[in-house]
This record gives C-alpha cells, structure tokens and sequence, in this order.
C-alpha cells in the first residue's frame, strides 16, 4: 500500500500518517528526513544535496526524486510507504510518476480555512519545557502559563495568524491542484477532516480499502 496524505498545513497529516503507518505496518518517509539521512550517510544524491544546500539554495527537484527513490528501494518498504512533505506541486508529481514512483492511494483530508486557522492561532507552547496547549481544546489551567513548569507560554511564528493565512494560501495555490492530478489517475479519496482524530484514521483507512 503506497499513500500521500495532502491536506493544508494543520489538518492533522503527521498525526494521520503516524497512525496509518502503525496500523498498516509501513514507514512513513518524510523527506525532510530522509534528505538529512542521505547527507549524514553521504550517498551520492546526498552530496549533490548537501552542495545545494551549502550554497543557501533550494534542493532541485530531481535530487529529492533521488533520494525518494534510494529510500523506497530499502527492505522495509516492501509492503509500501506513506511519503510524507511531498510533492508539495504537479511538477514534483509528475517527476515521481515519471520515476516509476506509483501510489495506490491519495487521501485529501478536506477542512475549512476557519477551522485550520482557529486551530493553529489558538495553539501555545511553553517557553522553557516545550509543553503544547490550545486556548480552547487544551486550555492551560491558567492562562498563558505551562500547567507542568509554571514558566510563560508563547505564540510560535508559524501560529501567528498572518502566518497561517500565508502558508494557506500557498497550499491553496501549490498543492491543492495535485488533487485535480491525482484525480485523472483515479486514486484520489476525499476523507472529512473536521472530526476526532480515531474518526479520520478510521475514514481514511475505510478510503483506502484496509
């Protein structure tokens, strides 16, 4: 079983994909990941990363193609995957499929702007131990302080709201038009992502055929 999960940054695809992973017995690939692994174990597509990288520049395409398909050579993903944090654009899709990287299954866990950004702007984390909490779905026992350490909590960049409304609206424009390419392929499975997290993992493993 191979799978992309898509969905807009804070619809919950880490924490999906780590429960799939573990229900279905298959790593989950991030590429973030794998593309340190590669430098660290310096592979050939690792150097070619690493010379990118040193130079401030983005790691083209291809090199991450690479490295994809390095990793999903490995034993382990035998029985199948779920890649994780790409393709972010059609482009990169394209050059998967080109390949020979296939999927058996593309799950768009679908949720509204509103919620996402009532979501992530609501999130706090603790300025000394890391602790995560949620004005509303985890609120602190008092607010703005870490129920474990006492110490502040704090609004990460990434959870500020414009922040947010960018990184949206990037998806919107980058990675939302892969559900139109995965569509033509006939693997793309919708699942509602405004409900408890047992409920997705149970509707997208329902999408799938598991």
């Amino acid at each position: 079983m191979k799978l992309i999960l898509l969905g807009a940054p804070g619809a919950g695809k880490g924490t999906q994909a780590e429960r799939i992973a573990a229900q279905l017995g298959i790593p989950t690939i991030s590429t973030g990941n794998i593309l340190r692994e590669a430098i660290k174990n310096g592979t050939e597509v690792g150097l070619k990363a690493k010379s990118f990288m040193d130079q401030g520049k983005l790691v083209p395409d291809e090199v991450i193609i690479g490295i994809v398909q390095e990793r999903v050579a490995q034993p382990d993903c035998q029985k199948g995957y779920i890649l994780d944090g790409m393709p972010r654009t059609i482009p990169q899709a394209q050059a998967l499929e080109d390949a020979g990287i296939h999927f058996d299954s593309v799950v768009s866990i679908e949720i509204e702007d509103a919620v996402i950004e009532q979501r992530m702007t609501g999130r706090r984390v603790c300025t000394a131990c890391g602790a995560s909490f949620h004005v509303t779905a985890n609120p602190p026992k008092v607010e703005g302080i870490c129920d474990h350490c006492g110490q502040a909590l704090s609004i990460r960049k990434d959870d500020a709201p414009e922040t947010v409304r960018n990184r949206l609206s990037v998806f919107h424009q980058e990675t939302e038009p892969l559900k139109g390419f995965y569509e033509k392929l006939g693997v793309l499975k919708l699942v509602e992502g405004n409900q408890p997290i047992a409920d997705i993992t149970a509707a997208i493993l329902q999408a799938i055929g598991v």
